[in-house]
């Protein structure tokens, strides 16, 4: 629950400074946790703790307990088929990425069969998942979606967090068209992110479920995520936001024609 009293501006300038000591610490220690994957990444916890500490300064211990009850509050999900659209979205996008970068002549790999050692890597995303959608989804969404509507928040949401990952992706050697095709990706995805939070019943479970099913499809694309192409999950991402809001549109014109 957020407090009325802090500006949801305020948490993201809080979740940028609570960040720093991380991206010290991956130009300090330059290590991998995975390939690809800064040590700077450990940061993902930022924007669960500036919410927790804005939420304490005014709801006390009440209020950050019930803010962290909402990590698994998927009794909101009155819909089922609300869990088949968080785990399948990423799955569909990664699987046509990598048909479209075959079809298109690149050499890939085959994909390696799945073992037991993708359960831990699922539950550390999803941990991880968690330590960023208790921020982004628990404390942000609502107000940025009550004041401007599911897109603009989503896009706003999107943006905020394409940056804040800026300096890790640096860490990584990542170069600027790199980047950007991957920043139209997390925008795109924050948006689709955002028109799951409100059908799932704002769920912040359902958010990370998706969330850590983002960041498994790119570890288990081809090589460990090294041919994972940002051009082609970005666009591809784009239009399923693309798509999901044009549905949405032509059901509501249509059950507004029926009635």
């Amino acid at each position: 629950m957020q407090s009325k009293h802090e500006s949801v501006f305020t948490f993201f300038a809080l979740v940028f400074a609570l960040s720093i000591p991380f991206w010290i610490l991956g130009f300090i220690n330059p290590i991998q946790l995975l390939p690809g994957l800064p040590i700077s990444a450990l940061g993902a916890f930022t924007p669960a703790l500036g919410a927790l500490i804005l939420i304490y300064k005014n709801d006390r211990l009440s209020g950050v307990l019930q803010l962290l009850q909402r990590s698994f509050d998927f009794k909101r999900i009155k819909n089922k088929i609300w869990y088949f659209v968080a785990l399948l979205i990423n799955p569909a996008i990664a699987v046509l990425a990598y048909g479209i970068m075959r079809a298109s002549g690149e050499s890939l790999p085959n994909p390696a069969p799945l073992t037991f050692a993708v359960f831990p890597m699922a539950v550390s995303f999803f941990i991880a998942a968690l330590g960023e959608e208790i921020g982004w989804s628990g404390y942000a969404t609502e107000p940025l979606q009550r004041r401007w509507g599911i897109i603009p928040a989503g896009v706003l949401l999107g943006l905020v967090w394409a940056v804040l990952h800026l300096i890790p992706l640096m860490q990584v050697s990542r170069s600027v068209e790199w980047i950007a095709w991957w920043s139209l990706g997390t925008i795109s995805l924050r948006i689709i992110m955002s028109w799951l939070y409100i059908h799932s019943g704002k769920s912040v479970f359902a958010a990370a479920v998706f969330h850590a099913m983002i960041n498994l499809c790119w570890q288990l694309f081809p090589n460990n995520g090294s041919y994972y192409d940002p051009r082609v999950f970005g666009l591809i991402t784009l239009c399923f936001a693309i798509a999901i809001f044009t549905a949405q549109r032509l059901l509501t014109k249509s059950k507004m024609l029926a009635d």
